[in-house]
């Protein structure tokens, strides 16, 4: 039974992944896991791994988290087993990736992340990316680490407001 359920695990991340434009990252794919009750947070990684080892999905770094996306290779073992997930899994996922759409694509959307330069400064590049097009790159030097989290943390916040006044200021 063990097999059978990390065989049905790896099938529902690789039609995840399948389903959406844009990788996900790791706490997107655990939440939906979780949330359903299908395992253990655990399993999900064990299965991530998996399916990393086995070269099916693959690793990429967006911001300060890593995300996944699939091979070719993982996605033609889909189109062999895709038929062995039940509809009611599927009907599950969709409807999840449906609900959480915006919230998924702007996690993977909006991106900040700072780090110390050799002058012990610290630049913090920010991000505006529609699927894999950056639209709004922004980098800023600042001098404390302090003043680099706050200016990462706001991004995520005051990104449209800045990107609106940019266009208008700059047309």
């Amino acid at each position: 039974m063990i097999e059978k359920s990390s065989t049905l695990y790896k099938m529902i991340i690789l039609y995840m992944l399948e389903q959406v434009d844009f990788p996900l990252s790791n706490s997107q794919i655990t939440n939906f896991f979780l949330d359903k009750e299908y395992t253990t947070y655990f399993h999900v990684q064990q299965t991530i791994h998996d399916l990393l080892e086995s070269n099916l999905i693959e690793e990429k770094k967006q911001g300060n988290s890593i995300c996944y996306q699939t091979t070719s290779d993982g996605e033609k073992t889909l189109t062999y087993f895709k038929k062995n997930m039940s509809d009611e899994i599927r009907l599950e996922i969709n409807t999840y990736l449906t609900e959480h759409n915006y919230e998924m694509r702007n996690d993977n959307s909006i991106i900040a992340e700072y780090y110390r330069t050799p002058e012990q400064e610290y630049v913090v590049q920010c991000q505006v990316r529609e699927k894999k097009t950056v639209l709004l790159n922004l980098e800023i030097t600042l001098p404390t680490e302090e003043m680099a989290k706050s200016f990462s943390s706001h991004w995520s916040k005051k990104n449209q407001e800045i990107y609106a006044y940019l266009m208008e200021t700059l047309s």
